[in-house]
């Protein structure tokens, strides 16, 4: 618990740096770099401080210079501050709309070309769709929880077609991704970290000409992210 109290403290005071410095250059050079820079770093280095060692695989594979849409499991709290700032070059990622309506916050999260999504809506879900396609034609990658919500057991759950529906219409290389480890530092259950090792395992990119139909992409994500898992977590 006191490693928790440490990392929440820690990230308590680096917030309001970011908002100082960050959220100013933001605004008036429409410019997110550094603001993302030192949310990525504080956002790791807080969980380091909670005493979780992550171990990474296969990042050898994935090309700085190119656009990826990224597809990982959910399990726990602590896989966005592990995952993203792993990732080469800039990332967006799918933020639940009502955050988008905080001031100060919304506006920046819109520069970052964040994309606001309303699982509830239908219709806001293709809204989303577009506005996804939108931020990898920037030259963004896109980062996607493809569970849509976080498992209980690590175990994988039925997968959200709309990210699939994203990488054929992007037609840009889809890279699945395994997160081991945080189902044990912090399920979902708990509040507090319990410090141990993670492993992100950054799968062999999957180039568009191997797609196949939706479902074929669909089997061939969870077949690598199922590879990756525990012995007693895998289908």
């Amino acid at each position: 618990m006191f490693r928790t109290i440490l990392m929440l403290f820690f990230w308590a005071a680096a917030l309001p740096l970011a908002a100082l410095l960050g959220f100013p250059w933001t605004y008036l050079t429409k410019d997110i770099t550094f603001l993302y820079r030192t949310s990525m770093w504080a956002a790791f280095t807080g969980v380091r401080i909670a005493g979780v060692k992550v171990r990474t695989l296969g990042l050898d594979k994935i090309d700085p210079a190119r656009t990826y849409i990224f597809m990982s499991n959910h399990i726990s709290n602590l896989d966005p501050p592990i995952t993203l700032p792993l990732i080469p070059r800039r990332t967006s990622v799918m933020v639940k709309i009502g955050l988008f309506k905080v001031p100060i916050l919304g506006p920046i999260m819109r520069i970052g070309s964040l994309v606001p999504v309303d699982r509830r809506n239908r219709d806001a879900g293709i809204t989303a769709l577009r506005d996804a396609v939108k931020a990898i034609e920037q030259g963004l990658n896109m980062s996607i929880y493809v569970e849509g919500k976080r498992s209980f057991d690590g175990k994988l759950l039925p997968f959200k077609k709309g990210p699939f529906y994203l990488a054929q219409e992007c037609k840009v290389p889809v890279v699945p991704i395994t997160i081991s480890g945080t189902e044990e530092v912090m399920p979902k259950a708990r509040f507090a970290i319990r410090p141990g090792v993670v492993t992100v395992q950054f799968h062999d990119p999957i180039e568009p000409a191997d797609f196949g139909e939706r479902d074929c992409l669909m089997a061939k994500v969870r077949a690598a992210i199922n590879s990756g898992l525990p012995a007693e977590l895998r289908e």
